[in-house]
């Protein structure tokens, strides 16, 4: 019979690389873990892992069930589920990771109707960059989660996660307000504001950028969508603006719309969309999210019309 932790720790090994990288997403030693992966290569019968340099490397065989890995840790996040709908009522943790802008635009309505609707769930959000989710899912550090990309810049799915829409963005190019601009290509030479190098941000200005035919000159990098347009506001530049960031921009600030688009989808375990707890979640935040524009929700972004919001 194999162990289904280290079979958690071969596909693990799979996703990361190496042995250290595994003991650090499980909080273990290199040692405790290549221990528990030799266990695994006793149970399975055959060796499952070879030298490669300083490092290991999966065998044929490492890999057959390295990839079947995925399908037993979802049938048991399944029956995890399955069980917890037998249970009277919703209660216990519900640990979510959010980028910062959903946090303030999203979470608070949707906390508020999952707090009033189960008030035995305990609801932990920790604000992150969705570039750390997926990892953070893997290592059960999260039970749900918000990722996104980019029409421009498409994120490859995950094997071992799944999830639903939650929304579908236009993204804004903001400019100072005199300056005259109807999209990037008539910007080549003016500063930009980007994200931080490495994150999907600034490789997502970067390809638009390129694709108008030039390379952005770059003046300051900042990862917060309100510093962002206040730097704008403040004619230190140009930037791409997501449509959950824009709905308030700072007097001095137009945003023109442009054909990119921003889609953000709730993540969750694969098996686990069954479970109670990530079900109520998804639907107080797709609530929430839907309910952004009706009476009472933010207000339509300055220097939008209504007419070419409505279009998007």
């Amino acid at each position: 019979m194999l162990d289904v932790r280290r079979l958690r720790l071969l596909r693990d090994l799979s996703r990361l690389g190496t042995i250290a990288a595994v003991a650090q997403a499980h909080t273990y030693t290199a040692s405790a873990v290549s221990q528990q992966l030799s266990a695994l290569e006793r149970e399975a019968g055959r060796p499952l892992l070879e030298r490669a340099g300083r490092g290991v490397t999966l065998t044929p065989a490492g890999r057959t069930l390295a990839g079947h890995a995925d399908n037993v840790l979802a049938a048991l996040e399944e029956a995890t589920a399955a069980l917890a709908a037998t249970a009277a009522g919703l209660s216990g943790p519900v640990r979510i990771g959010a980028y910062p802008t959903a946090v303030r635009t999203l979470l608070p309505a949707a906390l508020v109707a999952l707090g009033r609707d189960h008030p035995a769930l305990e609801l932990l959000v920790s604000e992150m960059d969705p570039v750390a989710v997926p990892a953070a899912l893997h290592e059960r550090r999260l039970d749900v989660g918000l990722l996104h990309d980019y029409d421009v810049v498409p994120v490859r799915p995950d094997p071992a996660l799944d999830g639903v829409p939650l929304l579908d963005e236009t993204v804004y190019l903001a400019v100072p307000a005199d300056l005259p601009a109807s999209g990037v290509g008539d910007l080549p030479d003016v500063p930009w504001i980007v994200g931080s190098p490495g994150t999907l941000c600034h490789t997502v200005a970067v390809q638009v950028c390129r694709t108008a035919g030039f390379g952005p000159r770059v003046r300051h990098h900042a990862d917060d969508f309100a510093t962002v347009l206040a730097l704008v506001g403040a004619g230190q530049g140009v930037a791409l603006v997501p449509e959950l960031a824009a709905d308030r921009p700072p007097a001095g600030v137009r945003l023109v719309p442009l054909p990119t688009r921003r889609r953000t989808r709730i993540a969750y375990r694969r098996g686990a969309a069954g479970h109670p707890a990530v079900a109520a979640f998804v639907t107080a935040l797709r609530d929430a999210a839907a309910g952004r524009g009706r009476p009472g929700g933010p207000a339509p972004a300055r220097g939008v019309s209504a007419g070419r919001r409505r279009g998007r």
